[in-house]
Order: structure tokens, then C-alpha cells, then sequence
């Protein structure tokens, strides 16, 4: 059985940086690929970054230039590094994996494609 464990969630002001992390254990990390998603209050999951097996990296468009996703196989870990943080990027973070690398560039963004999923982490942004 899989199991995701994020970490690195917590209070920052507005224009500061955080650093998520995501560990699997239960497989062959070098095996997924990893994505991140967020849920704000009163809104839907949203797709943040992923990295694929080969260490390629998709943003949404509120990420690019400010967010960095990395993975470490030798680690089984995930990051996201996030810069300039604004009010608006407060929300429960999700590390999610798949296995699938079946569309992955067409799919990367789409949650129903993750198989697993961490129980999350919250950043709170101030302003």
C-alpha cells in the first residue's frame, strides 16, 4: 500500500516562501509520478505542479516563475518550493501519485488520473 505524507505547511506573510514536502513509502518511488493540488475553502481541488518520471515539470498558470516542483528518487521524496506567496495561494495542499504514464502530458493536471493521495497540509498566507 502506498502511503503519502506531506509536510512543511504553515503560517507565512505574503510575498514569503515555503517549501512543501511529499515522502512515499510502499513503492518503488522512481515508479510514479507526483502532483500537487490544493483546496481552498469553498472551492474545488485545483491542480497545482507535477513532476513526471523523467523530473518534467507542468505548473498552472498561477504557479509559473513563482512555484518549483522537484523530486529526489533517492529520498522518495517530492517538493514544491513556492516564492512570492500571495493570500491567494492559502489552502490545504495535497501531494497525490500515479502510476499510469498512459496521457501523462494530456493528464498531469487531472486528479481522477492519481491513485493516491496524501492527507494534506495547510498554508496560510497573511497579508
Amino acid at each position: 500500500q502506498v502511503l503519502l505524507v506531506e509536510s512543511g505547511g504553515g503560517l507565512v506573510q505574503a510575498g514569503n516562501s515555503l517549501t512543501l514536502s511529499c515522502k512515499l513509502s510502499g513503492g518503488l518511488f522512481s515508479n510514479y509520478a507526483m502532483g500537487w493540488f490544493r483546496q481552498a475553502p469553498g472551492k474545488e481541488r485545483e491542480f497545482v505542479a507535477a513532476v513526471g518520471w523523467t523530473g518534467d515539470a507542468y505548473y498552472t498558470d498561477s504557479a509559473k516563475g513563482r512555484f518549483t516542483v522537484s523530486r529526489d528518487n533517492t529520498k522518495n521524496t517530492v517538493l514544491l518550493r513556492m516564492n512570492s506567496l500571495k493570500p491567494e495561494d492559502a489552502a490545504i495542499y495535497y501531494c497525490a501519485t500515479r502510476f499510469s504514464r498512459n496521457f501523462w502530458s494530456a493528464t498531469y493536471g487531472k486528479s481522477e488520473r492519481y491513485d493516491y493521495w496524501g492527507r494534506g497540509t495547510q498554508v496560510t498566507v497573511s497579508s
